[in-house]
């Protein structure tokens, strides 16, 4: 990516919505131009959709957890049902495989305590590959809105 690419996917994560012609206006670059590069930002999978940005607290998800899970066995079979079914889950926003002492880090969301708590027990004691979770409370969530490229580590400059 060069400055102009990133240039454009820095301002589409801030608006997502912006018209291909502000846009090039706002990057000093003809819409036909703008139009092509954002087409292959898409392409090349560096642009991977667009989304609307919904309040947790609107769709009566105002508790947030994190649960720390560890299964057993890991077995490459009881980790896929795991993901499967787990992200299936209505309560589950997102679910991250771990390296170290957890196997999974599961983002829950609830109405409130007692429906997580509810949740937790009907979802996560009732089952045999659990052997342990823990779970913490979100009390905030801030995200960085914008992710420009890191520099290239010294071993991707050689190569």
């Amino acid at each position: 990516m060069d400055e102009v690419d990133s240039a454009i996917v820095r301002r589409l994560q801030v608006d997502g919505r912006l018209s291909n012609r502000a846009l090039a206006e706002e990057l000093g670059i003809a819409p036909s131009t703008c139009l092509e590069r954002t087409r292959l930002l898409h392409k090349r999978g560096i642009i991977q959709g667009y989304k609307a940005q919904v309040s947790l607290r609107a769709l009566n998800r105002s508790v947030q957890a994190m649960v720390s899970t560890q299964i057993r066995p890991l077995r490459r079979d009881v980790v896929a049902a795991f993901e499967q079914s787990v992200t299936q889950l209505p309560e589950v926003v997102s679910v991250y495989t771990m390296a170290g002492s957890d196997d999974f880090l599961v983002h829950v969301t609830a109405q409130d305590i007692d429906h997580l708590h509810a949740f937790l027990l009907d979802q996560f004691t009732n089952r045999r590959e659990i052997v342990s979770f823990r779970t913490a409370i979100i009390y905030q969530h801030l995200t960085n809105p914008v992710l420009d490229p890191l520099p290239p580590t010294a071993e991707q400059q050689h190569t």
